[in-house]
């Protein structure tokens, strides 16, 4: 129940100076750190969490390999997404691509199942817009961070370009 007061010493430490350097790292590596734009972003964010955890809360965990788990995920980030910004096939590998699941009121069923996402879920996304009536709707995407866009008009639709299913249902209709 009660460790000793060396263990209670050893978390308050670490953690403070854990947390001093996940901050100052996560300061110079920018903002796209910490993003949530695809499952690679995803894993890195818990990462951060569960090396700070294992600093924490275990004394065979120290100061200077929790910083250096820190370091590693913050430069192989920093490497896999310059990497990706100029090869497509990085960014493929990494980057899943949107999907189109609703066109112009029209569920995209295909979309819906290979996603696996059911259609009471695209209309909560339609709702918490405040639009009652999927007819009204051009578009719902699933992003490649999980969440989805509602599209109310499309315009020519130059944002949907690398929309999985766009083409196919544009097309269509």
């Amino acid at each position: 129940m009660f460790n000793g007061w060396d263990s209670l010493a050893h978390t308050a430490i670490v953690g403070t100076l854990g947390y001093i350097v996940i901050i100052f790292l996560l300061r110079i590596s920018g903002k796209r750190t910490l993003s949530k734009w695809n499952s690679f972003d995803f894993v890195v964010t818990i990462a951060f969490g569960s090396i700070l955890a294992s600093m924490l809360l275990t004394q065979t965990t120290s100061l200077a390999q929790g910083c250096l788990g820190f370091g590693l995920l913050v430069l192989y980030q920093f490497i896999i997404t310059r990497v990706a910004t100029g090869s497509s096939v990085v960014q493929n590998l990494i980057k899943a691509e949107p999907t189109l699941l609703l066109y112009n009121g029209e569920f995209q069923q295909q979309a819906l199942t290979q996603e696996r996402v059911a259609k009471g879920e695209v209309l909560a996304a339609v709702r918490s817009q405040g639009i009652g009536d999927v007819t009204q709707i051009a578009a719902v995407i699933l992003e490649t961070d999980g969440s989805f866009s509602v599209i109310k008009n499309l315009d020519g639709g130059s944002a949907l370009k690398d929309v999985q299913g766009f083409k196919d249902a544009h097309l269509a209709q």
